[in-house]
């Protein structure tokens, strides 16, 4: 859903905290996204705004993101615009949903000016617009010409113009009267319609939740209500002005059964009754950071992941036609048998035979019938010469066999590294893991190695858990550290786990020298069918065994191993245990 007016009213009210603030470091994780550290008396703060069409916000977060290491161009235009600049206003026009953020900072002459950041989130309209005292464009983070809008153009050098606006009243700042007087007025259409074409900075799910209030759940039109629910339709608008003003919301968000994030509100969500769960918060930035968090993170790698996904499955897709063509091929070698029959009955019936021959009908003597069988000839060549061509033929598919049998199994085991490397990607939750992968799959040579400005990726340490019964489990986030993982760090006593014959982590309790329990081991293995291509199952098979007998064949590829005195347990993945026990 899109952050609406109302909204974004309790989150200019949380952000006041930033005011006197000084502006610390920028950073721009992605395309449409900003982040500002901002320093204040009462501690650090980082404040995210971003213009994206299905996610745009403003709001202090927690989260920690990773950013490029290579600052975009915007990124570098708000360094030094407003670096070191310090917060001086945060304003918002009634409901709109614009917050202005005023900063004083010192230009190129050492003078100090005003620079204004406006922040428009308004959907797929949505726009970070930088401004100078003279209300001018600076630059935006979404230039927009006359091509994608006649009414409004973006561009640096312009003036900065609103938004066009609906006339339409703001219940924050109306009296009683005046919503009452446009209550009574409302339009001729279902009522929370009719709230959207009448207040201004209300999203459908707060028009609703008024409707559903005035009705007692009974849908409405409002141009028909009776004098008892346009009284229960005030007092409900009354009551969310109230708690906007008096700092007093409750912060709801709203999930489906399957866990999916679906509304949220500053106030108490009962229109969907039993059919979704509700959970409050503590204020309004926790909620975003709460709703946004993991849309976005999913949405960001992807976006920087998305080479890598064509890159592996398109090596999917050619391996696959050469192991098929390879299986054609094999099929064919199952006729040297009979090529080797026809050169021993050429042989056998030389004398029978002379140079120009086209065709030989010959006993075969080899079965008890002695059927005759027709053989084809090559009329340039003698007799011998045949019976020689058939015996090639036949040696030729002796030594093809052998081949593709060999190049069919290197193909099948590239076909399942490949396979773990793409499940990896899929659970890759940071740009460090994506870029882990990459350098894993240059090692390989599937992709041309990039030097990189700086460092290399700092390898991420295994994903932690304690299990109930006190044991630390450890995960492998890709190859390489499973690799490392079992055979360098893992003690000859500690319990290894894998998804029997599906792509997935590497999982290791470490024993001490002890022998865990069965509900440190099950806990173990819903961890590793979790972290694994088969999460979404209902049972999963678990191999484990100890750590000693795990091996890796010499030239195998990273994450690949083979053991033995092992047992299989089946599971079912629970994400919330698994989360659960993650330290």
């Amino acid at each position: 859903m899109a952050l609406d007016g109302a909204f974004l009213y309790a989150v200019k009210q949380e952000l006041n905290v930033l005011s006197g603030g000084r502006i610390d470091k920028i950073y721009q994780p992605s395309r449409e996204e900003i982040i500002i550290s901002i320093r204040t008396r009462q501690g650090g703060f980082k404040l995210l705004i971003s213009a994206s069409a299905s996610s745009a916000r403003i709001h202090i977060t927690q989260m920690s993101v990773d950013n490029p290491m290579t600052p975009p161009m915007f990124c570098m235009l708000l360094r030094k615009h407003l670096g070191g600049g310090k917060l001086s206003a945060i304003r918002q026009d009634g409901l709109e949903r614009i917050i202005y953020l005023d900063f004083e900072c010192i230009n190129e002459l050492g003078d100090i000016v005003t620079v204004t950041l406006a922040c428009e989130i308004m959907g797929k309209y949505s726009n970070l617009i930088v401004i100078n005292n003279q209300g001018k464009i600076i630059d935006s983070i979404k230039r927009v010409d006359g091509d994608m809008s006649r009414e409004r153009i973006v561009l640096p050098g312009m003036s900065y113009e609103l938004p066009p606006r609906d006339d339409r009243i703001s219940f924050v700042d109306s009296d009683e009267e005046t919503i009452r007087s446009t209550v009574s007025n409302l339009k001729n259409a279902e009522l929370s319609k009719a709230l959207i074409s009448a207040f201004e900075g209300i999203s459908p799910v707060l028009a609703r939740e008024w409707a559903y209030y005035a009705g007692k759940g009974k849908e409405l039109n409002g141009a028909e209500m009776s004098s008892d629910e346009i009284d229960r339709l005030v007092f409900a608008i009354l009551m969310s002005k109230k708690a906007l003003i008096g700092n007093d919301c409750c912060f709801t968000s709203v999930t489906n059964k399957e866990g999916l994030l679906k509304d949220f509100s500053f106030i108490r969500l009962n229109q969907y009754g039993n059919l979704m769960i509700t959970k409050e918060h503590t204020s309004a930035c926790e909620l975003l950071d709460y709703f946004y968090a993991q849309r976005d993170r999913t949405a960001r790698l992807k976006q920087r992941a998305n080479d890598l996904f064509r890159l592996l499955m398109n090596t999917t897709e050619r391996i696959t036609k050469r192991i098929a063509n390879q299986k054609n091929e094999l099929k064919d070698c199952e006729k040297k048998e009979d090529m080797k029959l026809k050169g021993d009955l050429l042989s056998a019936n030389i004398y029978r035979l002379q140079k120009g021959d086209k065709k030989a009908v010959l006993e075969n003597f080899y079965d008890e019938s002695c059927p005759q069988i027709e053989i084809k000839l090559d009329s340039r060549l003698t007799p011998s010469q045949n019976a020689q061509k058939y015996y090639s033929e036949y040696r030729k598919s002796l030594t093809a066999e052998k081949k593709l049998a060999e190049q069919i199994a290197l193909g099948e085991e590239e076909l399942k590294y490949i396979d773990s490397v793409f499940d990896s990607l899929t659970r890759a939750n940071t740009e460090n893991e994506v870029n882990e992968l990459r350098l894993e799959l240059a090692e390989q040579g599937y992709i041309r190695a990039v030097k990189l400005k700086g460092k290399p990726p700092k390898s991420n340490p295994p994903s932690e858990y304690l299990s109930s019964d006190g044991y630390t489990i450890l995960l492998g986030r890709n190859n390489k550290q499973n690799d490392k993982l079992t055979l360098k760090t893992a003690a000859k006593t500690d319990i290894w786990l894998h998804t029997h014959n599906i792509p997935g982590s590497h999982a290791i309790i470490v024993t001490n020298g002890e022998t865990p329990p069965d509900s440190t081991i099950e806990e173990a293995a819903i961890i590793a069918a979790v972290n694994s291509k088969a999460k979404d199952s209902s049972q999963v098979p678990v191999d484990y065994c100890l750590v000693k007998f795990v091996k890796k064949p010499v030239g195998a590829k990273p994450g690949m191993v083979i053991f033995s005195n092992n047992k299989t347990l089946y599971v079912t993945p629970d994400k919330e245990l698994e989360e659960r026990l993650k330290k």
